[in-house]
């Protein structure tokens, strides 16, 4: 008889701990934050509107897969896109990746605002005060050492996933099919374009990478997490949107477009489910503006040691590193105070539909990857571009000053990283920018 052998187990993050994270990063304040504005341009056809972003998104989270097993760093798509490409071409699409950080956390912010307003039942106006002050609090908590919320992220996590379910399962047996028939969805175009606009929601899955050094087995573990995580949040937003255009009219929910989802509920749970749906919204923004501000900082202390941002952003204030966590406190503020929702979702889409057609086009060149997800790569590139000139096209028609302060966003990362490149400002030497990887 055989000797029994025992096999060691991996330690590590499991594909549990990683969904967790891919999960918590999208339904960060997302979906609170957007399907006002979703059901305000595609209509009875918004929930087809988020299975447009899924896509893109799930398309993508093969590239991230991919490279996450080959290039296991902290430093997670700024890794990817400096391997790939060298920091010329990188640095630009890291600035732009950072100055997306301010408008996702200004997006968080609003939509902080909107439902702590609505649920002590304050007058309009009041969402930009309460978001910039929730910004602030959480950045001084920051700066005090403290990071709110860490361990409890997780619980979080669920609690939003199961309000949002509970609304979806509630919601299904009073749908009025006529409000979500194809008859009455607008034209394509208004679907595809806010497929796009709202691509924002779908942020957040790659949070995973940032987390694949401490993965167990993950050739195995990652890209499962990211076909389970994305997937899940696929059929979460899809359900959502549907319950939510079959209850209510378009004018119903577009009128309180930034607390839509509480307005959603109330046909279905009365006032206990405005309520318990603004709860769930105030608390998921505000956890992820604490986790994103958090991230950010090191993010951006990272870039600035290695030449990407002015050096005097990673000198100790205060006998640490806090300067990127101000400058990007501040210019979450600029944010919230200075555009309206729409334009924060088409800068905040229109950033990181830039830089995932990078990643994806550096999946796309790995020699050794398997055909099937090669073609994934060159398809998600094709969508992220094809998404981006959809939503130009029609911003350049209908919101045409929200597609200049993009241009002025895209114009900063690239004058940016010139201007320091012009300065003599290089990586150390010896140094592999946002590394500590370990490579197949």
């Amino acid at each position: 008889m055989a000797a029994t052998r025992t096999r060691k187990q991996p330690t590590g993050l499991g594909v549990p701990a990683l969904v967790s994270i891919g999960i918590g990063g999208m339904v960060g304040g997302g979906i609170f934050s957007v399907l006002g504005l979703t059901v305000q341009v595609a209509g009875a056809g918004a929930y087809l509107s988020f299975l447009v972003g899924g896509v893109v998104a799930a398309l993508t989270g093969v590239s991230y897969a991919l490279l996450s097993v080959r290039v296991r760093s902290r430093g997670g798509t700024a890794a990817f896109l400096d391997h790939a490409f060298g920091a010329r071409v990188a640095g630009p699409l890291n600035l732009l990746l950072w100055l997306s950080y301010f408008v996702m956390l200004g997006l968080y912010a609003v939509a902080f605002g909107s439902y702590l307003a609505a649920m002590l039942g304050l007058p309009g106006g009041w969402h930009r005060p309460l978001g910039s002050a929730v910004v602030i609090c959480f950045a001084a908590l920051n700066l005090a050492g403290a990071r709110v919320v860490g361990r409890a992220e997780s619980v979080l996590v669920y609690f939003k996933v199961a309000v949002l379910l509970v609304f979806c399962i509630g919601g299904l047996a009073f749908v009025d099919t006529a409000k979500v028939a194809p008859s009455a969805f607008p034209h394509g175009g208004a679907v595809v374009y806010a497929g796009t606009l709202i691509f924002l929601g779908y942020e957040g899955f790659e949070l995973i990478a940032n987390a694949a050094e401490d993965a167990a087995d993950p050739e195995r573990t990652l890209p499962r997490a990211y076909l389970i995580s994305i997937g899940s949040v696929i059929v979460l937003y899809v359900l959502v949107a549907f319950v939510a255009v079959g209850n209510l009219t378009a004018h119903q929910i577009t009128h309180d477009r930034d607390y839509a989802l509480a307005v959603a509920a109330r046909p279905l749970l009365g006032q206990a489910g405005f309520t318990l749906i603004a709860i769930a919204a105030v608390v998921s923004t505000a956890s992820a503006i604490n986790a994103t501000l958090y991230g950010t900082a090191k993010f951006t202390y990272l870039m600035a040691r290695h030449g990407e941002l002015p050096e005097h952003l990673a000198e100790p204030v205060w006998h640490r590193p806090i300067g990127g966590l101000i400058a990007t406190t501040l210019g979450t503020l600029l944010i919230v105070n200075l555009v309206d929702i729409e334009g924060i979702s088409l800068m905040g889409s229109a950033g990181f539909l830039i830089v995932f057609a990078a990643v994806n086009l550096a999946a796309s060149r790995v020699p050794d990857a398997r055909r099937a997800a090669r073609i994934a790569a060159r398809c998600g590139t094709a969508a992220c571009v094809g998404c981006l000139a959809a939503l130009s096209v029609y911003a350049a028609t209908n919101i045409p000053r929200q597609l200049a302060v993009f241009g002025a966003m895209l114009g900063v990362a690239v004058g940016a990283e010139a201007l320091i490149r012009a300065r003599g400002r290089t990586l150390p030497a010896g140094s592999a920018p946002h590394t500590s990887e370990s490579k197949r």
